[in-house]
């Protein structure tokens, strides 16, 4: 019953969440506000779950490093893609979504971006966050397994955020001065080693929070973290973002070198 009220408590975080970001897209007429709820929803999650397992008695210390893990990744996320959505900066929608859609918000409607967006990303945030509800309320069987989820989870922090640093530095400089293609750093390593170090972060979630609870705990969400990987790789993330990249000059050359998500060391052009 414990589980089953930490699940159901996931969901109305994470439906209270993506209301929000629905109602903020209207007011600016631009879907990426989504990119922001991602990553935040999941801290709400972590949160509204471990305080739920304390006023059971059943959290341990091992929920609260959860909560700390998907705050640093949650906020930073966050942090990272507000600009494009909300800042100063912000109004221009991304060419992802305008895809989904079938064009911008304004044109299509929010009844589009509800079904095509909002609901789609509330129900994949949820189902991802089922091992953090879960972990959340159950006891710690392996603590050496917790240990080896921070490790995988650091990895993917380190490729994620340093890879968005490689990226941001790339951006700022003069159109006619960089390459037509981002194949410095991490990114001579895989093409997408954001959304890489974002399926690690998640596979490192999942055992701190999953598999270290038990192994039924554990077979009973792995589907969670490869469901991420999945949408990463095939879905919402690297395939969907080549469709426009490849149009670039050079981008068959890079292609051919360097792998699509998962890393390689670099080799020669």
């Amino acid at each position: 019953m414990d589980v089953l009220a930490s699940l159901l408590l996931a969901l109305g975080c994470v439906t209270a969440s993506m209301t929000l970001a629905a109602l903020r897209a209207r007011q600016l007429g631009v879907v990426a506000v989504v990119d922001v709820a991602w990553g935040l929803g999941f801290v709400v999650v972590a949160l509204a779950t471990t305080l739920l397992g304390a006023a059971l008695g059943t959290a341990e210390w091992r929920a609260w490093l959860v909560l700390a893990l998907v705050a640093v990744w949650g906020g930073r996320l966050g942090w990272h893609v507000r600009s494009r959505a909300v800042g100063e900066h912000g109004g221009k929608e991304d060419p992802r979504y305008e895809e989904m859609l079938g064009g911008p918000l304004p044109e299509v409607g929010m009844a589009a971006a509800v079904r095509r967006v909002f609901l789609v990303q509330g129900v994949a945030q949820w189902f991802v966050a089922v091992p953090l509800a879960v972990g959340a309320v159950l006891t710690v069987e392996w603590a050496w397994v917790v240990w080896l989820g921070v490790a995988v989870w650091a990895l993917g922090l380190f490729f994620e955020s340093v890879g968005d640093r490689q990226l941001a530095a790339y951006k700022s400089r003069p159109r006619e001065e960089r390459p037509p293609v981002m194949d410095q750093g991490l990114w001579a390593w895989t093409r997408h080693p954001n959304y890489f170090g974002d399926a690690c972060v998640w596979w490192g979630l999942w055992l701190a929070a999953g598999l270290a609870s038990g192994w039924l705990p554990g077979l009973l969400t792995v589907a969670c973290p490869v469901a991420m990987t999945v949408f990463l790789r095939n879905v919402t993330g690297a395939k969907l973002l080549e469709r426009t990249m490849s149009q670039r000059p050079g981008w068959d050359e890079y292609a051919a070198r360097v792998p699509l998500f998962f890393p390689r060391p670099p080799r020669s052009a």
